[in-house]
């Protein structure tokens, strides 16, 4: 039976039907061949439109694999300058940077330690790779606080947002001393972008790119990201973070972050607020980019290992919904592996 036609092609008359009972339109014709669907597809994913987040851990001298993340490590310094290398062949973009510290404090003083793993990785790999792709960091404090939190806490454990902004444009300025290239606010502290963009200015760093995470959620899909950076949080974010039942408040963040001059804005998770990105793509003149989390990662990695899913169908198939929904670039941890495969056809 042709699609559509229900009980014949007679009732349909004009409705895209000719004299002979037979449609004159047929989509099917835009289908039928590799190279005809290749001439129709609306939607594209290359090597340029990804990043490799990676996580560096203080002391390490051989990578470690991350249990919940299966093909993803905590590197060590040589080993994430390879990593760095294998992705700017690979045609990636950038390189989200990480860090792990040995040693952490309620204030995160690591995150602005000159010598700290991540300004260290961050110079190692502008030294190996700045001139390839776009060397980027996080710009937080979960990872260097004893508390876990992405900011500095008053003393009934509320996060005390103006005390963070502070601490913020010391991490900013640090990093990009470092070699940064873009610095990815994702603490979700009001006002961060206009704090940050404003130290930077007056420091003489008015190249370096900001990369404000927007419209970023209070999400379940981060749980294995806590084991990759071994996170010390004691009970949750959504204070700060967006609740997920929200949509036009996604929206209202990124139009804020557009206005306090940031580069680009984030949505994360990625796939399932692809709606939130769309409408964010509408909403704002920048670039938008989304994170493609490692909840996500793990479930597609778990799923495939089970035997159902096609593995490598499902990885390109998820990042087309997140390029389709909006998003110009996409942090992934399959960044290099897809990339390699693109290049292969």
């Amino acid at each position: 039976m042709t699609r559509g036609l229900g009980s014949g092609a007679a009732g349909f008359g004009a409705a895209g039907f000719g004299a002979t009972g037979f449609p004159d339109v047929r989509p099917r014709r835009l289908r039928q061949s590799p190279a005809v669907r290749e001439l129709a597809r609306e939607t594209d994913l290359l090597p340029r439109h990804l990043v490799l987040p990676a996580f560096v851990r203080e002391g390490l001298t051989d990578p470690a694999p991350i249990g919940s993340m299966p093909g993803v490590q905590q590197h060590s310094l040589d080993s994430l300058r390879r990593a760095a290398a294998e992705a700017a062949e690979a045609g990636v973009t950038g390189i989200m940077l990480f860090g792990v510290p040995a040693v952490r404090d309620a204030i995160g003083s690591g995150a602005d330690d000159e010598n700290g793993i991540l300004n260290v990785a961050t110079a190692a790999v502008a030294a190996e790779v700045g001139d390839a792709l776009v060397v980027q960091t996080d710009l937080c404090l979960d990872e260097f606080t004893d508390h876990g939190h992405c900011g500095v806490l008053r003393s009934d454990g509320s996060v005390d947002n103006d005390a963070t902004l502070d601490r913020y444009v010391l991490i900013a300025l640090a990093q990009a001393r470092a070699g940064s290239q873009l610095l990815g606010l994702s603490g979700m502290m009001d006002g961060q972008v206009a704090a940050v963009r404003h130290a930077l200015d007056a420091a003489g760093f008015q190249d370096v790119l900001l990369l404000g995470y927007a419209a970023k959620y209070a999400s379940a899909f981060y749980g294995p990201f806590r084991e990759a950076v071994d996170s010390q949080l004691q009970g949750d974010r959504r204070t700060y973070q967006l609740d997920p039942g929200n949509r036009r408040e996604g929206v209202r963040e990124a139009l804020l972050d557009e206005a306090e001059g940031t580069d680009v804005v984030m949505v994360k998770p990625a796939m399932a607020f692809l709606d939130v990105l769309r409408e964010v793509r509408e909403a704002v003149r920048v670039p938008v980019w989304a994170y493609q989390v490692s909840g996500e990662y793990a479930m597609i990695e778990a799923a495939a290992q089970n035997g159902w899913l096609d593995r490598e169908r499902t990885i390109l198939e998820s990042l087309l919904s997140i390029r389709r929904a909006g998003a110009d670039v996409v942090l992934t941890y399959w960044a290099t592996e897809v990339a390699r495969r693109l290049a292969r056809g």
